[in-house]
């Protein structure tokens, strides 16, 4: 089985608070990514609570974003609209990576085998590094690949900078 991850296309880090227009303009190639996508598409949410802001996380990046139940946490509504399931297999971290992701995908690998894994989403050099850099460390003989065009990074330097540290680990690009 293979496996789409889109990470973090909510509305706070496409159109919101931490928007850009890189991340909006991945949008078209990634919503065509999802239909065409022959496998199962996962999907991650940042999730924060009221206290974000008292956070660590929230003290070294002091923009409230992505909390729960907010309009900002939602996922983007192209990606609702081009797969309306997407809620049920989508999972919430607190975090950069997700661990309850990870043990999800280890679970699958046991039970009928990944043939890969494909990450795409937002921000490369935070979220998406982060949890392809997972997948490879609890995954490591499955074939972990980034589409380096359906990611936005927090800036164009930034992006590239992860694309290359992902590529130094033995994650495949697109």
């Amino acid at each position: 089985m293979k496996y789409l991850i889109v990470i973090d296309m909510q509305k706070d880090f496409v159109s919101g608070t931490l928007g850009s227009g890189d991340a909006k303009g991945i949008v078209p190639g990634l919503i065509r990514k999802i239909k065409e996508f022959e496998g199962e598409v996962l999907y991650t949410q940042d999730t924060h609570g009221s206290a974000y802001l008292q956070s660590q996380e929230g003290r070294k990046l002091p923009v409230s974003h992505c909390i729960l139940g907010t309009e900002g946490w939602e996922l983007i509504d192209e990606i609702k609209e081009a797969d309306p399931g997407c809620r049920e297999r989508s999972f919430q971290k607190d975090t950069f990576g997700s661990t309850e992701l990870m043990s999800y995908l280890v679970k699958k690998n046991k039970e009928s085998g990944i043939s890969s894994l494909e990450f795409a989403g937002v921000c490369t050099d935070i979220c998406v590094i982060s949890n392809a850099l997972m997948a490879k460390a609890f995954l490591p003989e499955v074939p972990v690949l980034v589409d380096s065009g359906c990611c936005a990074g927090t800036s164009t330097e930034n992006h590239e900078n992860a694309l290359k540290a992902m590529a130094c680990c033995q994650i495949d690009l697109r």
